[in-house]
């Protein structure tokens, strides 16, 4: 019942950015929603369930962000540029992405637990328990993604150097997550002008 998954995961988003995780109850997620409690147990099993789902959904609406830009026009040093300014942007105000880029889980939100083998009988569900990637996992998901999709239109002296250049866009567009740039500097062009030393836009 994909439809009822999405509006639960809706329901549990709004309930978190309202309180923390703690505080967030499955009686109220599923009346937001629309739907009984037996179908929110039905369809994630537990609250941990409902927690890992909406961390798995963060984590592919970010990796489906990198797709889009990656996809984008404009030679490679454009489209690496896009990545940061996504992945920038994913993690402002979205206390879920930027702890997921991060690593620096509060107490307020619901933390990521080990992989397990899931009893699911929901398809989406067995992947949510699965587990989300780490941070480190996380960048080496997006620069493999970004070797794949510039690997044709890049000139860089070898794949290990593009590589290279795609793990520093990666890292400077996280760095500006952890700390903000002042008013004034723009990241995106930081980037582009450290990545034209090693690619040729």
């Amino acid at each position: 019942m994909p439809a009822a998954r999405e509006s639960l995961l809706d329901a549990a988003g709004t309930a978190l950015a309202r309180r923390p995780w703690p505080g967030v109850r499955m009686v109220d997620v599923a009346a937001t929603a629309g739907v009984s409690r037996q179908t929110l147990y039905n369809e994630f099993g537990s609250k941990d369930g409902l927690a890992r789902a909406l961390l798995r959904r963060e984590t592919d609406a970010y990796l489906h962000g990198v797709e889009q830009a990656l996809a984008g026009e404009g030679g490679p040093v454009d489209r690496l540029a896009a990545v940061t300014a996504w992945t920038i942007s994913a993690a402002r105000g979205n206390d879920l992405a930027r702890a997921m880029l991060t690593g620096c889980w509060s107490e307020r939100l619901p933390a990521p637990s080990r992989p397990g083998i899931s009893a699911s009988a929901v398809p989406a569900q067995r992947r949510a328990d699965a587990g989300v990637p780490s941070p480190a996992e996380l960048l080496a998901l997006v620069r493999e993604k970004a070797v794949t999709a510039l690997n044709g239109r890049a000139r860089p002296k070898d794949t290990e150097e593009l590589a290279m250049a795609c793990e520093s866009a990666i890292r400077m567009a996280l760095s500006y997550v952890v700390a903000p740039s002042p008013a004034g500097e723009d990241p995106v062009e930081l980037v582009r002008g450290t990545l034209g030393r090693w690619i040729n836009a």
